[in-house]
């Protein structure tokens, strides 16, 4: 099985949309799967992933499943004595702390407060759930074959969740891939199963953040998500 997550076009956070770029680069990237075939579609409830999915999937005819655990992460802390988002922390926040980095993240003295791995697990039990109905059965660190096969599934979602996804996938912490990657808008990330021993199958990442339908259209990739390459630069964001 093949499975694509697919962060949303440029948005305009403060309508939930898409901004003009955001619109280009999602019809750019609906010349790109539009060609998928035997195909399911999933997507965020957020505006914003709709938009982007509405270009595909007005293409292929179809339509796709809206998810609530698909939404943008949602897992808050309180830090300062204010609610915050819990995957956008300064690198003196965490990197010096070996537990960040292992199975055991959530119980960093960052989560102490609010509802980050309740959150977590609601994200991890629908994916478990979605994959499993598609033939895949979440065994530990491993998934049962139950029913193997080569369709595709595709993810419209946010950079915050995908990251949640592939943590849960692979077992490894989800900070490392909220402050480590950066999946640029329009991006497709690719996982396709492995069944080297029958009925055994994981999930192998052979395409991260990919934005080739981009620059094969000859548009710019978004800022959107990243922040400054140099602490001079002002014009970044810090």
């Amino acid at each position: 099985m093949k499975l694509l997550i697919v962060r949303h076009g440029d948005p305009d956070y403060a309508h939930d949309a898409l901004t003009k770029k955001g619109k280009r680069e999602a019809k750019l990237l609906s010349k790109r799967l539009s060609k998928l075939q035997n195909v399911s579609f999933y997507c965020s409830p957020l505006g914003r992933a709709q938009d982007t999915a509405s270009y595909t999937l007005k293409k292929k005819k179809s339509s796709a499943k809206t998810l609530d655990w698909l939404e943008e992460f949602c897992g808050r802390i309180t830090l300062d004595g204010k609610e915050q988002i819990c995957w956008d922390r300064l690198p003196s926040q965490w990197t010096e702390q070996p537990i960040y980095y292992t199975d055991e993240w959530y119980q960093g003295a960052l989560f102490e407060s609010g509802n980050v791995k309740a959150e977590y697990d609601r994200v991890a039990a629908g994916l478990d759930a979605l994959l499993e109905a598609h033939g895949y059965r979440h065994c530990g660190n491993h998934f049962e074959a139950v029913f193997p096969n080569s369709d595709t599934v595709v993810l419209f979602c946010h950079f915050g969740v995908e990251s949640v996804i592939l943590s849960h996938l692979f077992g490894v912490s989800p900070m490392i891939f909220w402050h480590n990657t950066c999946a640029l808008t329009s991006s497709v990330t690719t996982l396709l199963t492995e069944e080297r021993e029958k009925g055994i199958a994981v999930f192998r990442m052979n395409g991260f953040s990919d934005i080739s339908h981009l620059y094969a259209g000859h548009e710019p990739p978004s800022f959107q998500a990243r922040f400054c390459e140099l602490y001079s630069n002002k014009d970044e964001r810090h």
